[in-house]
């Protein structure tokens, strides 16, 4: 029997902007001579979806759950044959939506954490939103690898949202010097590398590629999905070999 073809389901919209970026890194890095070489993509971006971190830190009852399942079982309906999230802050809710489908779904923040402690860092900073940081994601993630990592302050954080939030999600992609008013003194107290823990961030991550320490948590799940569509990639950074 001729072997299923294999088709990349997304679980966008979370937000946008970061969604497209992810599906621009997929097709830039993976090696395709025309336009058959590429991967078969389907791409879901309800951008209605509920805030996931004013649910996570209690500012809003509206659940984003009930919209991420309602998309997986869509896109596997369809024939995804493995979906992927790119949104960290949605990783909170990431095992109900797995038990909803029957198709693999590796998580972003896993993902993010095995490449950088294939990198040989030691102390991550995490640059992510107020909902990621207060649920411990990947605080515990690092653990498991038998790493140490650090968030930043409340100032930190504070600064974070407004660049995630009134600046990224609002349309305008700030200069990386702004993140590095929030890594400077992290990197000062020992971390080693800055986990890009928000794809809104990795938006102005794209200003960052020739910092060998950052950490863009977009990019390693775009290696994970062309891979693991049994693609090759091309283009991504030596540490991805």
């Amino acid at each position: 029997m001729e072997e299923k073809r294999k088709l990349l389901g997304i679980i966008g919209g979370l937000g946008p902007a970061s969604s497209a970026y992810f599906y621009e890194l997929i097709t830039e890095h993976t090696k395709a001579a025309r336009d058959q070489d590429h991967i078969d993509i389907i791409l879901s971006s309800r951008a209605t979806t509920p805030d996931r971190t004013d649910y996570i830190v209690g500012r809003s009852d509206k659940n984003p759950l009930p919209a991420m399942i309602e998309d997986a079982r869509s896109l596997e309906t369809y024939g995804a044959t493995a979906i992927v999230i790119p949104c960290n802050t949605a990783h909170y809710f990431i095992d109900e939506v797995r038990r909803s489908v029957s198709v693999p779904m590796p998580s972003i923040i896993t993902e993010t954490v095995r490449h950088a402690k294939k990198c040989g860092f030691k102390k991550a900073a995490i640059l992510a939103t107020e909902g990621t940081i207060h649920t411990g994601t990947y605080q515990r993630e690092f653990a498991a690898f038998g790493m140490d990592c650090a968030v930043p302050d409340e100032a930190g954080t504070k600064r974070l949202m407004e660049i995630i939030y009134d600046e990224v999600k609002g349309g305008r992609i700030p200069p990386a010097s702004e993140l590095y008013e929030v890594t400077e003194p992290m990197f000062r107290d020992g971390c080693d590398c800055a986990i890009l823990g928000c794809t809104e961030l990795s938006l102005i991550g794209r200003q960052m590629t020739g910092d060998p320490r950052i950490v863009d948590s977009l990019t390693v799940l775009a290696d994970v999905a062309i891979r693991l569509m049994g693609h090759e990639t091309t283009g991504f950074p030596e540490s991805f070999r």
